[in-house]
C-alpha cells in the first residue's frame, strides 16, 4: 500500500514510529505538511495539491494532526476522503474530540461516566454552576486547551468567581469541572486501535500539580486495568467515532471517569513504558481493515 502521514514534522518521534513500521510491513509512506497541501474543490475530480504536485495515489491517510492546526488539517483530511481515500480516523470524528463539549455530551448520550460538568454563558450562572459541579475546589477547562493548557484548579470558590470572570472577559468558552481529589494528580491513559486497548500506562503529575500530562514533567508506570475500565475506554473512543485513540479515565469514588479522549495520541510515552510496538500494531490494524481493490485505486474498507 501506498500510505500517507498527515504531520507539520517528519522528525516528530510518533511520525517517525509509524514511517518505520509501515516500511518494516513493506509499504510506501510518504510524509505530507497538511499546511503546505491546497485543493480542488469539485464534484467531478476532487484533488490535493502539494508542492505543484497531484496526490491522487494514496490507498491510506495517517492523520497526525496538532491542535493548532485542527481547522486547517482537518479540511486536508476531508478532500482525501472525497477521493476514496481511507483515512485511519477520519475528520469528523478528530472533529469531535477537539470539541471538548461536544465531546462531554456525546459521552452523556452514550452513557459514559465523566466529571460533573457545566457550561454557562451568563455571568448570573457562575454561583449555580460552581453549586452543580460540587462547589470548590473544581477545575476550569478552556474548550480551545490541549495538553494541559488553559486547564486551571481553583482551590476556592472566589478563586473560581476569579478566573471564570477572567475568561469572560476575554471572550473565551470554557467549562466547569468537578475535581476529583482522590486521583491526587493521576490519570490512566489506555490506547485504544480498533476495538482492543492494546496498551495502558499510569501517568503522575509533578508534587504540587494536579495535571499529569509527561512533557509537563509528569512520570508513568505500567497499569492493569479492570475489564470495565477497558470497556469505557473502547466505548469513549467509539463514541468519537476514532479508530485510533488515546483515552484519559481516572479513578475516583464513583468508579472511573473519562476526561478526555485524543485523537492523535503520542506514542514515545506508551511505547517507553511498555516497550510495545503501537506503530507496528497500528499499521497491522490498516492492513486487516483496508482492502486495495485495483491499479485505479479505488478504496474500500470495513467499518
Amino acid at each position: 500500500m501506498k500510505i500517507g502521514i498527515l504531520s507539520r514534522n517528519s522528525n516528530i518521534y510518533s511520525t517517525r514510529r509509524l514511517v518505520e513500521a509501515a516500511e518494516e510491513s513493506g509499504h510506501e509512506v510518504r510524509v505530507i505538511d497538511p499546511l503546505k497541501c491546497y485543493m480542488n474543490i469539485t464534484s467531478k475530480k476532487p484533488e490535493v495539491h502539494y508542492k505543484q504536485e497531484v496526490l491522487d495515489d494514496f490507498d491510506v491517510i495517517i492523520p497526525r494532526i496538532g491542535a493548532s492546526v485542527t481547522f486547517y488539517g482537518t479540511a486536508v483530511l476531508r478532500q482525501f476522503e472525497m477521493m476514496g481515500v481511507f483515512s485511519l480516523n477520519e475528520s469528523i470524528a478528530i472533529s469531535r474530540s477537539r470539541d471538548k463539549l461536544r465531546a462531554y455530551q456525546l459521552f452523556a448520550k452514550k452513557g459514559i461516566n465523566m466529571p460533573v460538568t457545566g457550561f454557562a454563558h451568563s455571568p448570573s450562572n457562575t454561583d449555580d454552576m460552581i453549586k452543580i459541579v460540587g462547589g470548590a475546589p473544581l477545575v476550569i477547562k478552556l474548550l480551545e486547551g490541549t495538553q494541559g493548557k488553559g486547564v486551571i484548579l481553583a482551590e476556592t470558590k472566589k478563586a473560581a468567581e476569579s478566573v471564570i470572570d477572567a475568561f469572560r472577559g476575554l471572550d473565551a468558552f470554557f467549562l466547569v469541572q468537578q475535581y476529583i481529589k482522590e486521583a491526587r494528580g493521576a490519570d490512566i491513559r489506555c490506547f485504544v486501535v480498533g476495538d482492543k486497548v492494546v496498551a495502558t500506562m499510569m501517568r503522575q503529575g509533578m508534587e504540587g500539580d494536579f495535571r499529569s500530562n509527561l512533557h509537563r514533567g509528569g512520570t508513568a508506570k505500567l497499569v492493569k486495568i479492570s475489564p470495565q475500565e477497558r470497556r469505557t475506554a473502547i466505548s469513549a473512543a467509539k463514541a468519537m467515532g476514532l479508530r485510533v485513540a488515546g483515552v484519559d479515565i481516572i479513578r475516583s469514588k464513583q468508579g472511573s471517569l473519562v476526561l478526555e479522549v485524543n485523537s492523535s495520541p503520542g506514542l514515545r510515552g506508551i511505547e517507553t513504558v511498555t516497550g510495545k510496538d503501537i506503530a507496528g500494531m497500528i499499521i497491522s490494524y490498516i492492513e486487516r481493515t483496508v482492502d486495495v481493490a485495483s491499479s485505479s485505486q479505488r478504496r474500500n474498507y470495513k467499518g
